[in-house]
């Protein structure tokens, strides 16, 4: 994140954090891809049963980087929540508190200026 901050002047914590998790979502998607064609290609080799290791550990290797994207993606949809509700609790407590004093000064001003006059 630092890197970004120096190179683009970025400074907005929430969008370096989103920016960071976006890019550790298509790092999963690709290197479950990537090592499910490697372990394939590298069996077919020792056992020489060309392409068909291959193919089919790449397969397990898209099944597992859309597995991989579907958890961080669900974690990223919790922790988002978790902030929402976390604002809107203190937004709450300060209009809650807001209203108390503003309620407790009416009360103090009336107290003050005594019974009404008629």
């Amino acid at each position: 994140m630092r890197i970004l901050q120096k190179l683009f002047g970025i400074t907005d914590k929430k969008f370096l954090n989103a920016f960071s998790q976006a890019g550790t979502i298509g790092l999963h998607m690709v290197s479950g891809i990537a090592v499910g064609a490697v372990v394939g290609y590298l069996l077919d080799r020792w056992l020489d049963t060309r392409p068909w290791l291959t193919v089919i550990f790449l397969v397990v290797g898209i099944v597992a980087g859309f597995k991989n994207v579907y958890v961080d993606s669900r974690r990223l949809i919790a922790a988002q929540q978790r902030e929402e509700e976390e604002e809107d609790r203190r937004k709450r407590e300060q209009t809650q508190g807001g209203q108390e004093r503003t309620q407790q000064g009416y009360v103090r001003k009336d107290a003050e200026k005594g019974p009404p006059e008629d």
